[in-house]
């Protein structure tokens, strides 16, 4: 619970904030680190898709080191980390990987395992399962 002012009432929650804020100080530092970097690089030693996959991974890493430790994970990061990796690796690697086709799929197969593990049940909760993670009390 939080007072009103929205402090943490408990050290844990507190400890949590103050590391999920040490997460993104981290991450951003990475990314402005990572983008300098190869903006310093001289033309033609880097491959294309270079900062895409650098992007993709630090978002990535720090929304697993949130999962790891209890911290709220981002949906919304966690799929832009994966269109950023997904593009990157095809650009990195000269290929043609289809992947908008492959977030459909992916989006698709969370909802039917929210479905078949009572997580959401789609006739009542609707689209509020991609609304702040919503699910009418379900966990």
């Amino acid at each position: 619970m939080k007072t009103q002012n929205n402090q943490p009432t408990n050290t844990l929650e507190a400890k949590k904030n103050a590391f999920d804020k040490r997460i993104e100080s981290i991450g951003w530092a990475l990314f402005l680190i990572m983008s300098g970097a190869l903006l310093i690089a001289p033309e033609g030693l880097v491959p294309d898709g270079t900062w895409l996959l650098g992007t993709g991974l630090i978002i990535l890493g720090s929304m697993g080191i949130r999962y790891l430790y209890g911290i709220r994970v981002d949906g919304f990061w966690t799929i832009l980390g994966f269109l950023a990796l997904g593009y990157g690796i095809s650009e990195f690697f000269s290929l043609n990987l289809p992947v908008f086709p492959a977030i459909l799929v992916i989006i698709g197969a969370v909802i039917v395992y929210k479905v078949l593990t009572g997580k959401i049940n789609w006739r009542d909760d609707g689209w509020k399962c991609w609304r702040k993670g919503e699910t009418n009390g379900k966990t």
